[in-house]
């Protein structure tokens, strides 16, 4: 996140908080190296698991206090909210992870998914840590770190022909994940917004700049 204001978390715990994001980049990677109907079964899995155990914790007390005495200093006051019962973030992470991988090609996913676990980490410590000028929801700072830390993920993450239109692509695309991160905050998960917006505008982009150019990687299980 990248609200000026601290809110419920002190930087020290948002920079653990980030720490065990950064071990969601194991997703992509795996899923690059795998077909997808594999990913989508494992990520099912995984995702239903989450589910049960986030709700599971607002109604059994013995589950609740072994969840919170373990990842209490991490949850933000709207994941403790018991009237609300809402997801936490790390479950959310896994339902968009599903979701994307149902819905966007390979390339899409990787790079959109790889985005949001680094520039959604970049832009909470950069905003949290030197956000002073506020901009649209949260800092001008977190959004700029967001969005330049993005442009390098998409110097490195794969292309299909490597084409220079694939890497204009990528990078308009990061400018749009930058402002959804900006203003996902109090109405939508950004672990949801950000790598799906990046898909889409991706998939637009590519129909519309490169018509002719099949969405598979190559060499790739599919």
């Amino acid at each position: 996140m990248t609200q000026i204001d601290n809110g419920t978390i002190n930087y020290r715990d948002e920079l653990v908080r980030k720490l065990i994001h950064l071990c969601s980049l194991s997703i992509p990677i795996i899923y690059y190296f795998i077909p997808r109907t594999s990913a989508i079964i494992i990520l099912s899995i995984f995702t239903f698991a989450a589910i049960v155990l986030d709700l599971s914790r607002y109604f059994y007390p013995a589950i609740g206090k072994v969840f919170y005495s373990i990842f209490g200093f991490l949850l933000r006051k709207h994941e403790v909210d018991h009237k609300k019962k809402n997801l936490n973030g790390a479950t959310y992470v896994f339902i968009s992870a599903l979701i994307c991988a149902i819905i966007f090609p390979k390339i899409f996913f990787v790079t959109g998914f790889t985005i949001l676990i680094i520039s959604d980490s970049s832009a909470a410590l950069i905003g949290r840590k030197f956000g002073k000028h506020k901009f649209l929801a949260k800092s001008l700072e977190g959004t700029l770190a967001f969005f330049l830390s993005a442009s390098i993920v998409v110097l490195f993450t794969p292309k299909i022909e490597y084409q220079l239109t694939e890497y204009l692509i990528g990078i308009i695309a990061a400018a749009i994940g930058a402002i959804v991160e900006n203003i996902s905050f109090g109405f939508a998960d950004d672990n949801l917004s950000i790598p799906i917006s990046i898909g889409l505008t991706m998939w637009g982009l590519y129909l519309l700049m490169l018509p002719n150019l099949q969405l598979i990687l190559p060499n790739v299980p599919q």
